[in-house]
């Protein structure tokens, strides 16, 4: 179609939809531009000289090189493109995206392929007579409800059309713990291929909920005294036979007790690239069903890092610290990259958890206690700030200590009121 429009689209540190409409004609070029300085931009539209963002080079231009084809959009006469961005002619450090690339590639040359299912959490709010944002109104909610008591308006059904529309796979959704809070989970797939859908899905569902005026927010705590939505990392890999590495005869393999001794030993720092928004912290505790304590057990939800191992089919390892605010491809490179630095260097394996994490917990260690502390844990963390990428460590520690400067002293409610909109 002559006339048809692509939606380039890439995503920055909040995991905004950053992108362009343009005609075919532009996009069958390869490449489309944009400016380096989204990435030096906080959500209240300030610009700051952050590393990478070209602030005192006149704010340069960067390239989002295209994959080539076009995806099916749930927006009417409109194609999708997703690429890798480039600046100066080579693979931009900023760029989320490349560096799962090359997390992949790494544990490929090692012999596995990566597999990774996305779950993510989300509340729903809709405005009240006077316009202001409440929580959407589901009396009759339960954890693991369907149906019109749950969602009332019937946006899990036009979420779940539209995503069958667009090729997004969906392996399940339901309602949550909370009223108007939902799970929305994705199928495992290629690592690569698994968070580009669940980048787009995302997208996806926001535009759906706006369509019926409401705000479908993933906010990790955007209700104090309700329950908080994370982003759960699933992943597992493909050995050279194509069987399940984690747990080939039904118990966790060398491999996978590597992968979790690296997650457990970056566990303070691994929260900074995980969970790096103010909001973030008001979601992990104690006793919350987040990943707060560095801690792992099979099948225990109250751990940071859940294994399964009984089935050598679905053998997996689910890492529950990270929630939706984040970018999802740097956020699941640095679970690949901590548990790659466990295999390589051979950390101790930590003994598993005994206790039931509730009121007893067989360890101290835990995530930092704000976004500050989390960004000082980084940058005391050398080995897996480099394997991040140096660019994309200084860009991120700047950007969110920024953050944090600016929302300190506000109240929760400010705080998710500066998050709320876009998040």
């Amino acid at each position: 179609m002559s006339n048809e429009r692509i939606r380039p689209l890439f995503t920055d540190l909040y995991a905004l939809p950053r992108g362009k409409y343009v005609p075919r004609s532009l996009a069958d070029g390869g490449k489309v531009g944009f400016c380096r300085a989204v990435f030096g931009v906080p959500l209240d539209r300030d610009i700051v000289p952050a590393p990478g963002s070209g602030f005192f080079e006149g704010l340069p231009d960067m390239d989002l090189v295209l994959d080539g084809d076009y995806r099916d959009s749930w927006q009417a006469g409109t194609k999708i493109a997703l690429g890798d961005l480039h600046a100066d002619g080579e693979p931009f450090g900023l760029c989320g995206r490349s560096l799962l690339k090359r997390s992949v590639s790494k544990w490929q040359e090692l012999g596995y392929s990566p597999k990774v299912g996305i779950e993510m959490e989300a509340y729903v709010f809709e405005q009240d007579d006077e316009g202001v944002w409440k929580p959407y109104a589901t009396p009759g909610a339960f954890v693991y409800g369907t149906g019109p008591a749950n969602d009332p308006y019937g946006l899990l059904d036009l979420i779940w059309e539209t995503a069958d529309a667009c090729g997004l796979p969906v392996e399940s959704m339901n309602g949550e713990y909370d009223s108007g809070q939902f799970e929305l989970t994705m199928q495992f797939g290629d690592a690569v291929k698994a968070v580009d859908d669940a980048f787009l899905f995302r997208t996806m569902a926001k535009e759906v909920a706006a369509s019926l005026g409401l705000i479908l927010t993933f906010l990790p705590k955007p209700i104090p005294e309700r329950g908080g939505s994370g982003f759960h990392v699933n992943f597992s890999f493909t050995d050279k036979n194509g069987g399940n590495a984690v747990a080939p005869k039904g118990q966790l393999s060398d491999l996978a007790n590597g992968c979790i001794a690296g997650l457990i030993h970056h566990h303070e720092s691994l929260a900074g690239f995980l969970a790096n928004t103010v909001n973030s912290y008001d979601r992990l505790g104690p006793a919350s069903m987040a990943g707060y304590w560095a801690n792992w057990a099979n099948d225990h939800r109250m751990v940071t890092l859940r294994t399964t191992a009984s089935s050598p089919k679905s053998a997996r390892l689910e890492h529950r610290t990270a929630d939706c605010a984040g970018n999802p491809y740097i956020q699941v490179a640095a679970v690949l990259q901590a548990a790659k630095l466990g295999v390589e260097n051979g950390y101790k394996m930590p003994a598993e958890e005994k206790e039931d994490a509730v009121e007893n917990v067989s360890t101290d260690r835990h995530v930092p206690a704000s976004l500050g502390k989390a960004m000082d844990a980084i940058e005391k963390d050398t080995a897996l700030g480099k394997a991040m990428g140096e660019l994309l460590t200084d860009n991120l520690l700047f950007m969110k200590r920024d953050e944090a400067d600016r929302l300190s002293g506000k109240s929760q409610d400010e705080v998710r009121d500066y998050y709320l909109p876009f998040i």
